[in-house]
């Protein structure tokens, strides 16, 4: 038996902590309700995403959504982004093809530009919920400066609990959730002022977070 075998032996054999808790009856979400309606989450996500530094950009279809993303891109020959069927947004595959930007590799370090697409958006935090997988390069999201988020107004959500329970309400048992490689909630750019108390953007990811939001 390895080292390995034998710790998991002896953590699986200990006795089980706190047995005598009693079920939770109601459970109270960790951030303040949030008005459900489509409009309400909309603006809501818009205003808590702008705290964040996060610019949005609205548009009212697929083709502007398109144009909005060339324009973000601007220059560039090259971009990092998901699949374009992970993405989900139609025209672009065709327009990046006809503009002669190619689809680069997820370790090219020199990009400038990732695209993605979300899992759902958070209205009380303004955050995206992003995960990785087949199709879907976790380094899309993280190591480009500037990462260009595609949003339907429909993947708003009211808030994280909101996306644990609808995961546990999918037939299959959110069998996705668990085979995706990581899932990431990013609210804004990165950032940290651990040194002389000075707010620094994109220290450890993306200096800019471009949502393109559909609807």
């Amino acid at each position: 038996m390895s080292a390995r075998d034998k710790i998991l032996a002896k953590l699986r054999a200990a006795q089980t902590p706190f047995t005598d808790v009693p079920p939770i009856g109601e459970r109270l979400r960790v951030t303040p309700d949030v008005d459900p309606s489509p409009e309400g989450l909309k603006a809501r996500f818009i205003k808590q995403a702008e705290l964040v530094s996060v610019k949005i950009c609205p548009v009212d279809d697929d083709v502007a959504a398109v144009a909005q993303i060339m324009a973000l891109i601007g220059d560039d020959s090259t971009v990092m982004a998901w699949d374009f069927d992970q993405i989900g947004l139609s025209g672009l595959e065709s327009a990046l093809t006809g503009s002669g930007v190619r689809v680069t590799d997820p370790k090219d370090g020199g990009v400038r530009v990732g695209i993605t697409g979300v899992e759902v958006a958070l209205a009380v935090t303004g955050s995206l919920v992003v995960s990785s997988g087949a199709g879907r390069s976790r380094a899309a999201s993280l190591l480009p400066p500037v990462h260009v988020a595609v949003v339907r107004a429909a993947q708003i959500i009211p808030d994280l609990e909101a996306y644990f329970e609808r995961l546990r309400a999918q037939p299959d048992g959110a069998v996705s959730f668990r085979q995706s490689a990581n899932v990431v909630v990013i609210t804004g750019s990165s950032r940290t002022a651990d040194i002389g108390q000075e707010l620094i953007l994109g220290a450890h990811g993306p200096v800019s977070v471009q949502v393109v939001l559909i609807g």
